[in-house]
């Protein structure tokens, strides 16, 4: 078979083949390649594990229409968009998420009066860096500034620390015993199954943690109230009370900042330094919860309520100081600012 392909031509598929990530593609551009060479399509077909139509259908849209991509239309230079328009595209997804390819086809034909198939619009979005996935939830109220002036307060709190003083992140959690499923390592083409349970029962816990020994103090309630407050900082008290001074850093809650709660602490002379509104991620005892969860709670199962208790229970007083120093680089006060979300 004469070969069609000029020695640039040649060179410049054999480029394109070493930078192909798409492996359909690249059997394409392998299939013109060594039909230039003389190769029949039969011998290209068993070389590739494709069928002789396939590779005789390869070779001939290269011939006719240049063509090297596995769908028509979308991605042909006829059809796509100038780079100024491909510019603004890529600014205005950026800031506006659609849930489907066809709504972006929609909204450039729209806009650009440029046709898309849905197969070339995928190409589209792949090669300018974009991915479907889940956007990361921001409080719609997080004040910047807010959380900066925090940091700063904190910041020096830390500096004027005395040798016998203490500064404690705390907060409450409600772990359930319902069946948490999470994601992990499962051996492809494998259905891994675990059995689940919808069970409401939960478990009301209030705890402190000390980041610069990793200590941690947990107590179970009934329900979290300012009673329940009053008594933790009476028992908080009790088991610091070789510190001079114990500064306690809580969420905006109402029973954190009630009255009661708050007149305790005068007593016992706490101190207690309220966050800025909607800002989790400046409270670090928040990522404890999350390890409990992966140590006690994620893909598993319990059997009864005495079963997820003693388990939520035996974690928070014998797991916990046994990992607790491994966990400073996840666990610590190297806070992310969040931004409105408005």
């Amino acid at each position: 078979m004469k070969s069609f392909l000029s020695s640039q031509e040649e060179e410049n598929l054999r480029n394109q083949h070493r930078k192909e990530k798409n492996r359909k593609r690249a059997d394409r551009v392998k299939a013109v390649l060594l039909s230039n060479k003389g190769w029949t399509y039969k011998s290209i077909a068993e070389a590739l594990f494709l069928d002789e139509e396939t590779v005789s259908t390869h070779v001939s849209d290269y011939k006719s229409k240049n063509k090297l991509t596995n769908h028509s239309g979308g991605s042909l230079s006829k059809l796509a968009l100038s780079k100024i328009n491909e510019a603004g595209l890529i600014n205005y997804l950026h800031d506006n998420t659609y849930m489907t390819v066809g709504s972006i086809i929609d909204y450039v034909k729209e806009t650009y009066d440029v046709k898309y198939t849905k197969s070339g619009m995928t190409d589209w979005l792949h090669r300018n860096g974009f991915s479907y996935k889940k956007p990361q939830g921001e409080p719609s109220k997080a004040s910047k500034s807010a959380q900066e002036e925090f940091k700063k307060a904190y910041q020096q709190l830390k500096e004027e620390l005395g040798n016998n003083d203490v500064i404690l992140f705390g907060d409450a959690v409600h772990p359930t015993m319902a069946t948490k499923i999470t994601g992990g390592w499962i051996k492809k083409g494998h259905r891994k199954t675990i059995q689940t349970t919808a069970s409401r029962t939960r478990m009301n816990i209030f705890g402190v943690i000390d980041l610069h020994s990793m200590n941690i103090i947990t107590k179970k309630y009934d329900t979290i109230n300012s009673d329940a407050m009053c008594s933790f900082l009476t028992d908080m008290k009790s088991e610091l009370n070789d510190k001079s001074n114990i500064h306690l850093i809580l969420d905006q809650g109402p029973y954190n900042k009630s009255v009661q709660t708050l007149k305790k602490a005068k007593e016992l002379g706490i101190n207690i330094h309220l966050l800025p509104t909607y800002s989790p991620n400046l409270n670090p005892i928040e990522r404890l919860w999350k390890v409990a969860n992966k140590h006690v709670r994620n893909n598993v199962f319990f059997k009864s309520a005495k079963d997820f208790k003693e388990r939520m229970s035996e974690f928070f007083d014998q797991t916990w100081g046994e990992i607790k120093l491994e966990t400073k680089t996840t666990i610590n006060d190297n806070f992310q600012v969040l931004k409105s979300a408005i």
